[in-house]
């Protein structure tokens, strides 16, 4: 995949398999780490489609990282509104 070791995968408001299909078809195409990535409602679904690659898709792929935090967002009228954010390294092993 043109050299790049990493890709993103917004997670938002499909079903779940939508993303766990994504990363499937990352790691197939010779992705060695996939993101995933998700604010506020999210972030269960995020956590549903890391557990469900990593137990039940590809056993070879665990989570190398899950970082948690905090972002600030300006809505369109102007409010400034903090959503809680988590972002989920997952990697294939050599």
């Amino acid at each position: 995949m043109s050299g790049v070791d990493s890709y993103t995968v917004l997670v938002g408001g499909k079903p779940t398999m939508n993303y766990v299909l994504a990363c499937l078809t990352l790691f197939h195409r010779g992705a060695d780490e996939v993101v995933l990535r998700a604010r506020g409602r999210a972030i269960n679904k995020a956590v549903d489609a890391a557990l469900l690659v990593m137990n039940r898709f590809m056993t070879g792929v665990k989570a190398k990282r899950v970082d948690v935090g905090t972002e600030r967002l300006t809505t369109d009228d102007g409010r400034l509104v903090e959503k809680s954010v988590i972002t989920i390294t997952l990697y294939r092993k050599a």
